[in-house]
């Protein structure tokens, strides 16, 4: 098995969506465009990708929805060095088709209340809903690893909810510990290196809104 060297989230630049929440009611959600301050940010984003990845080859795996694909592409990399596939999995979690704004609000009140993970939005997902399919893509992933010239470098296009639920299932984080995890900004990454130790680590953590609380069963 040939592991990559290093494993790259990012997020997608800013969206209509992130910039006015009234677009949900108009548009779908997959549909969204990047905004031009996100376009920005994924264009300085892919500044120093280039400059991270240099000469080497990547396995770029890209949520389909257009913000993300709008991101891939600004991020300027070289065609003749990546192997791109559009991945569903890595898609941002499904709130429901078309989203009454006021509705959403309160779901999320009710979401802060009850808990990130376990929360089901209403003919929608919980995190833990997104948390199996992206523990799906990462049985893919691992199959990858076995090809003898797989690239040493993994990229992959996403959004903020999948990439803290990504790295929950990678390094095996609590529910507790994930609970107490903000998202990454717009046009943010991260970087999982590879050690000599043969253990992956994260560059830089992500910010925690909480101190964790781990659930005890005795309580």
């Amino acid at each position: 098995m040939v592991r990559p060297r290093r494993i790259v989230l990012v997020r997608h630049g800013e969206s209509e969506g992130n910039a006015d929440d009234t677009v949900y009611e108009r548009e779908p959600d997959h549909a969204l465009r990047m905004t031009p301050t996100g376009h920005r940010q994924a264009a300085a984003a892919g500044e120093r990708l280039r400059e991270l990845f240099g000469d080497e080859h990547i396995s770029a795996y890209v949520s389909p929805y257009r913000r993300t694909l709008q991101t891939f592409h600004r991020l300027g990399l070289d065609p003749a060095r990546v192997r791109m596939r559009e991945e569903p999995r890595l898609r941002e979690q499904d709130w429901g088709n078309w989203q009454d704004r006021d509705d959403v609000r309160l779901q999320k009140a009710y979401r802060d209340a009850y808990g990130h993970f376990f929360y089901r939005f209403a003919q929608g997902e919980s995190g833990a809903d997104v948390y199996d399919r992206v523990g799906a893509f990462l049985e893919s992933l691992y199959r990858s690893f076995e090809a003898p010239d797989h690239p040493p470098n993994v990229l992959l296009v996403t959004h903020g909810l999948t990439m803290r639920l990504f790295c929950m299932r990678w390094f095996h984080w609590s529910v507790a510990e994930f609970e107490c995890l903000s998202n990454p900004g717009n046009g943010e990454f991260r970087i999982l290196g590879l050690g000599e130790d043969g253990r992956y680590r994260m560059d830089r953590p992500f910010e925690r809104w909480t101190t964790p609380e781990p659930y005890d069963l005795d309580g």
